[in-house]
């Protein structure tokens, strides 16, 4: 089992601001025809001047952590502003190097170099190697890479071509990492030169008219060391070093992009806007949202700017005046991202050793013995608990060495350690030891109490306690009788017969009804319900009581109001609301006229029972007009 510590650098602060550098590119004549002149120079190596555009006459000055001039090498860059954050790797903590500046401005040159001017990115990695061969012993290296580019918002691994775009996670530890990119383990410098050559090859690169062979895409080489103590308590630390080549800001109007070209300097433009804006809101002091997840180089560069990695940004800028809008605008990012504070902390595990669990004395007499099965003293135990010999197994456990043998290391570690104040000490050790007697005493009486329940039990088993009064006299018994008991009658439930009531009239015997009569008669014939089957009879007889005529006549008279009559005259009809005759006009748009007064029942909601009481109602109503 591993755990996190986060550790601060004991002989560093526990705070890093971000140092920036600038580099100012040699001045090419042959880019600039009108033979203005430079329009930077520098004044020292950590101030620079550049021609204020409002008023040529003044200038603006800067002031930075180094400044590079037109004649520094690649070898001067490196020593004074990469190598002395490179020994933070092999302590566990993070580091990054990234070069920004203009199209055109050296950037590429600055961290790959040539084969005789090798620049950051070599020298780096060489470096690292020879630090590890430097350290002491007890400790085991293991160093890997990695390598990327981020090209129109996708992030591709250089190290394996055919790979699509991979995802960007971030881990419990709030760690940014990427799955499924190849991480290949390096021994030696040629190990990594014959990784890194063929990888820098398919790095995305086209011709503009500023630059013969432009970067389309940002490159970020990673550098991952993992040193592990080969002693206990075997102690890992990993550390990681962030190598990024960004690709230039780009004015098409200059570059003459276009198709391609023209969404991929869009792309490279809108991440290093979202890269500025990040670098805002880490100076703005106040509680604001940093927009790390608005673009994939910043999500990358988290950990550099604001993150916990000591950061060094190149910034790369050109002397001729058709880049003076570039350069003042590159100076200005630099100017603010040397206010960036980063908190660095050592990542580091730590292996827990396991403990050995101590096993109880009786364990071992059995282990010993071997003379019983294990599922043989398992029942045993069983039929001692059950017996009543429990307290016993229950109080044993204080007799167990594990205990006891705690208390006297615990005493004995007390003794050995050397304490300025012995007073406490002394207290502590006499009242462990008045915690042994009294755990003694207390094993002394529960074992006796153990010993007395075992010997009840023993006597109860073997002797039967006969009682104490004798009684020789038989049980009292209960008569039996051998004569037959009455059955008792059983009431039979007969089904409930319902039967016509004959009219109170026939009743009545030479008297008028009263009005209380006519409404009992009334009462009644409303809870008497009529047999199963004669309900839809007494329905449909209202039919027969009419005339044929009649009746043919009024159904024509509905059938005529149903096929031609419009939403009013429908809603004239009984039991005919609006939701109703929106239906019935529905319905004879889409099946046409009604042939007959059945297939009303078609409609939608109009079921059989409602289509008799609608017929009901409407002739009926019909005949009292």
């Amino acid at each position: 089992m591993a755990q996190r510590v986060a550790v601060s650098d004991g002989g560093n602060k526990k705070s890093s601001r971000v140092r920036v550098a600038v580099r100012l590119r040699p001045y090419m004549d042959k880019q600039d025809g009108k033979g203005e002149g430079p329009c930077v120079r520098g004044l020292d190596s950590q101030n620079l001047e550049i021609i204020n555009w409002r008023n040529a006459t003044e200038t603006v000055k800067y002031h930075f952590d180094a400044f590079h001039g037109e004649q520094t090498t690649q070898q001067e860059v490196f020593l004074s502003s990469v190598k002395p954050i490179l020994p933070h790797i092999l302590n566990g903590q993070n580091a990054s190097v990234f070069a920004y500046g203009p199209t055109g401005a050296g950037k590429t040159h600055t961290m790959l170099g040539s084969s005789e001017q090798p620049g950051v990115i070599p020298r780096a990695v060489g470096e690292v190697f020879k630090l590890v061969k430097a350290e002491d012993e007890g400790w085991d290296y293991s160093i890997g890479m990695s390598y990327l580019e981020i090209y129109n918002e996708k992030v591709l691994d250089l190290l394996s071509p055919s790979s699509q775009d991979l995802p960007i996670r971030e881990d419990k530890d709030k760690n940014i990492f990427i799955p499924g990119l190849t991480h290949t383990t390096i021994t030696s410098f040629n190990d990594f030169d014959k990784q890194f050559v063929p990888a820098s090859l398919n790095r995305t690169t086209a011709s503009t008219k500023l630059n013969q062979r432009s970067s389309r895409s940002h490159a970020i080489l990673l550098i991952k060391v993992v040193r592990t103590q080969c002693a206990l308590p075997h102690r890992q630390q990993t550390g990681k070093l962030y190598l990024v080549d960004l690709a230039g800001s780009e004015d098409n109007r200059r570059t003459g992009n276009q198709g391609i070209r023209l969404k991929e300097s869009g792309a490279i433009n809108l991440s290093l806007f979202t890269l500025s804006k990040v670098v805002d809101s880490l100076n703005s002091g106040t509680a604001v949202r940093v927009p790390y997840r608005d673009s994939k180089l910043t999500r990358l560069l988290q950990d550099s700017l604001g993150g916990s990695a000591h950061s060094v940004m190149i910034t790369n800028i050109a002397p001729e005046y058709k880049y003076y809008f570039d350069t003042f605008n590159a100076l200005n990012f630099a100017a603010k991202s040397k206010l960036i504070v980063n908190k660095p902390f050592t990542r580091e595990t730590v292996a827990m050793p396991v403990l050995p669990v101590k096993r109880a004395r009786e364990d071992d007499e059995a282990r010993g013995s071997g003379t019983q099965p294990h599922k043989k003293r398992q029942k045993e135990e069983k039929k001692t608990e059950q017996d009543g010999s429990s307290p016993s197994a229950h109080f044993h456990s204080l007799s167990e060495p594990s205990v006891m043998d705690r208390l006297i290391a615990l005493e004995k570690l007390m003794m050995s350690c050397q304490d300025k104040d012995k007073t406490s000490m002394l207290k502590d050790v006499a009242q462990s030891r008045k915690e042994i007697q009294e755990l003694k005493e207390k094993q002394r009486e529960f074992e006796s109490k153990a010993l007395l329940f075992s010997r009840l039990a023993e006597e109860k088993s073997s002797t039967k306690q006969e009682p104490v009064f004798k009684d020789n006299m038989a049980p009292l018994q209960r008569k039996h009788t051998n004569a037959a008991k009455p059955k008792k009658q059983q009431a039979v439930v007969q089904p409930l017969q319902v039967t016509q009531l004959q009219p109170l009239q026939q009743l009545a015997v030479g008297k008028k009804q009263s009005v209380c009569l006519k409404k009992k008669e009334k009462k009644l014939s409303d809870q008497v319900e009529p047999p199963d089957g004669k309900e839809n009879r007494m329905e449909n007889d209202w039919e027969s009581q009419l005339e044929t005529s009649v009746l043919e006549q009024s159904r024509q008279k509905i059938l005529q109001v149903l096929n031609s009559g419009s939403l009013k005259e429908l809603k004239g009809l009984q039991q005919i609301g609006d939701k109703k005759a929106k239906l019935i006009l529905g319905w004879r748009e889409i099946h046409g006229h009604f042939t007959k007064l059945e297939d009303l029942a078609k409609v939608e909601g109009m079921t059989e029972k409602r289509f008799s009481s609608f017929m009901k109602a409407n002739i009926l109503s019909a005949m009292g007009k």
